[in-house]
């Protein structure tokens, strides 16, 4: 039997959990490379410590993709393992600015790495079974609805997260500024609100929704499964848009990771002429970093609503490469621009991309995915992900150092030219259900 179609608010209260994940990832990273340089980062160390976000990804998704497949009971399939990440998502967000207190036991900077690497493996065991949740109950023609939808919460939830800092500053006189080796208040008390939202939001989502029991097929492969190792069995027989699809991810996430690593000195020095980690200009240019995101997740909150429409007259695979295009402009234009406020610009380019990131690929790769390996296939396709986070943040340091001199703002550069790469790729990925494809050109084999 055919998947029924959904109502728009159907969708919209399954999708509500991830509005509240994003807030408090978009904290994470407006903030966690402010707060580690509070307690000792230098600036060529950041990308090593960001590397718990990819391991932990390319880890966490997999397994709990693989599971939640496998999994029935009370709360569903994928309900469980949301709420149980959220939960603990939330107590990181609440524990991360208070790393400093446990200094008589290990470095703040150690303390503060290691609730990094537990949020986000916490993240992620939250976020994962959001995306196979929308690919089990949606047909193929409410798909991109779907995805968009969830990209339009993910920007509303990082909006507010983003510029939670800067807002706390301005409107109710927090201080920005970080006493030595402290976290500034306004940071503090926006992770405090994260943790609280986050939790609130996924609840939300867990209480209205329901999830279809599975199908006696299922239930047959669940018998006849081989356990953890079906994993590697799986990645080895991933489909063929699967793996086109990883070329284009590789390069956008190589370049989204240079800006959360490096977008707050890049514009502090670069626009507030400070590398001072402890003057207001750099308190300035971190709150300002802050409003920066919440724009180019404002931006991708509304192109996400624009997504559909675009995709049902020009295919699926263009609509991405005109979004990476975009973003590879707003990258460059980092360098261009001296003036803070004309990054607002710059920053629109990013949401573009960043808004179809979200959600096309998405849209691209369920049309290719068996229904009983949604869960697990959705955790490998992370891979794609989380491995060019992993290599930007072996080698981002090393480049910054001896190919940037020191100035982060050509990370930002380059950024944009692993968007141009990825434009190119997505042109020659093979979409199986594209709507257009086959109204054009029919059914292919």
């Amino acid at each position: 039997m055919g998947k029924q179609k959904m109502s728009f608010m159907q969708i919209f209260n399954m999708s509500f959990g991830f509005l509240g994940i994003q807030f408090g990832l978009a904290l994470q990273n407006a903030n966690v490379s402010r707060i580690l340089q509070s307690f000792g980062a230098d600036v060529e160390h950041l990308s090593l410590f960001w590397l718990a976000a990819p391991v932990t990804g390319m880890i966490v998704q997999p397994i709990i993709g693989h599971y939640s497949d496998r999994t029935w009971c009370k709360l569903g399939r994928r309900r469980p393992y949301f709420l149980v990440g959220a939960i603990l998502a939330s107590a990181m967000l609440f524990l991360m600015p208070n790393a400093p207190a446990l200094k008589d036991f290990l470095s703040p900077l150690l303390i503060g790495a290691g609730i990094l690497m537990f949020m986000d493996a916490s993240i992620n065991v939250a976020m994962e079974p959001f995306r196979a949740l929308v690919a089990d109950k949606l047909p193929s023609e409410q798909r991109t609805l779907g995805f968009s939808l969830q990209t339009s919460l993910i920007g509303i939830g990082a909006v507010v997260g983003a510029v939670l800092p800067f807002v706390l500053t301005n409107w109710f006189g927090m201080s920005n500024v970080a006493d030595a080796g402290g976290v500034a208040s306004n940071v503090k008390t926006a992770f405090y609100i994260g943790g609280a939202v986050l939790l609130a939001c996924v609840l939300w989502t867990v209480i209205t929704t329901s999830e279809n029991p599975p199908a006696e097929e299922e239930k047959s492969n669940k018998e006849k499964d081989g356990g953890f190792f079906e994993i590697f069995k799986d990645f080895g027989r991933m489909p063929k848009t699967m793996r086109q699809l990883g070329v284009v991810q590789f390069f956008s996430w190589f370049a989204l990771f240079s800006m959360w690593v490096y977008m707050t000195p890049a514009v502090a020095e670069h626009c507030y002429n400070t590398i001072d980690r402890t003057s207001i200009e750099y308190g300035n240019a971190g709150d300002w970093v802050g409003v920066l995101q919440g724009i180019y997740n404002g931006v991708a909150a509304i192109f996400a609503f624009l997504l559909p429409w675009i995709a049902s007259k020009i295919g699926r695979r263009a609509t991405h490469a005109i979004s990476l295009l975009a973003g590879a402009l707003g990258f460059a234009s980092f360098f261009i621009f001296k003036d803070p406020n004309m990054l607002i610009i710059s920053m629109i380019g990013v949401g573009i991309a960043w808004g179809s990131i979200l959600a096309m690929p998405y849209s691209i790769l369920a049309g290719s995915l068996p229904a009983a390996k949604m869960g697990v296939y959705m955790g490998i396709f992370n891979f794609f992900i989380t491995i060019p986070q992993i290599c930007n943040g072996l080698l981002g340091g090393l480049m910054v150092k001896y190919l940037y001199g020191g100035h982060t703002i050509y990370a930002m550069v380059f950024s944009g030219v692993c968007l141009l790469i990825a434009a190119i790729s997505v042109l020659a990925v093979d979409d199986k259900d594209d709507p257009v494809q086959l109204r054009l050109f029919g059914k292919r084999n």
